[in-house]
């Protein structure tokens, strides 16, 4: 998500005070925390305000944002390089991202559209309706797994979008919002937590958040100082992620183990 949104936030707290939904994760809640143990760090554009994150097939797919900047890129997961980009339509607000197949679909933050690319070409192939507001998304094999800023996940069909069923995340019963950019991975969802370094498992069937990654510190403070916030998860196997943020010059291969 964007940065527009921070000022509403903090307006939201001071309005609120002790309000029942929770979008910082509390690492003393009953899930399991965790952290990343950092295998490898790699090279990452620091220009790229990163949406989505997803390796596929030996290329490492990401959905840049900003509006009149956004772009879907292929990128070489060693390397960090560049092989493929193309622009978003006009001043479209680009936003996360998952591969289907042989196609890509990105969705746009407030644009009220979803873009469907081939991901061959990278040729627009569709825009179709998109109802609310598009922040995460990742497929889990059978459906689409989509976030919109609040509490929910809502489930899409993979081949014309239309939504499915929705679920609220939970941690100890109360709501988990911000819920941002998403990696499927061994049946469970994995979702940044918007202005935060935490990332929560989340079980897709319950809605239960079932483990809090604590990420803070990854980057040093002198490089965290040009950087915005940790954004962006894309599943490798065996139990091991990249990690990356918007706008930050590294990527970490990491594994999550108990903190």
């Amino acid at each position: 998500m964007t940065f527009g949104r921070a000022l509403v936030w903090v307006l939201v707290l001071v309005v609120a005070g002790c309000a029942a939904a929770s979008p910082v994760p509390d690492l003393a809640s009953g899930a399991p925390v965790l952290r990343p143990e950092v295998l490898a760090e790699l090279p990452h554009d620091p220009t790229a305000f990163t949406q989505g994150f997803e390796l596929a097939d030996g290329g490492l797919y990401e959905g840049t944002g900003l509006a009149g900047r956004s772009q879907l890129r292929e990128l070489d997961p060693v390397s960090g390089a560049v092989r493929r980009s193309v622009p978003l339509p006009g001043r479209l607000f680009g936003e996360g991202i998952t591969v289907v197949g042989d196609r890509i679909w990105q969705l746009t933050w407030r644009d009220d559209v979803v873009l469907e690319w081939d991901r061959t070409t990278f040729t627009l192939l569709r825009e179709l309706p998109l109802a609310d507001e598009g922040w995460g998304l990742c497929h889990d094999g059978s459906r689409l797994v989509r976030s919109d800023g609040t509490d929910m996940l809502h489930f899409q069909d993979p081949t014309t979008f239309a939504e499915t069923g929705s679920i609220a995340v939970t941690l100890d019963g109360r709501p988990v919002t911000e819920l941002n950019e998403l990696e499927c991975a061994d049946g469970q969802v994995w979702a940044n937590v918007w202005q935060t370094d935490r990332i929560v498992r989340i079980d897709p069937a319950t809605g239960r958040v079932t483990a809090v990654v604590d990420a803070a510190g990854l980057l040093d403070a002198g490089r965290r100082a040009h950087a915005d916030v940790l954004n962006g998860i894309a599943a490798v196997g065996n139990g091991e992620f990249l990690l990356t943020g918007k706008l930050w010059p590294a990527t970490f291969r990491v594994r999550f183990v108990p903190r």
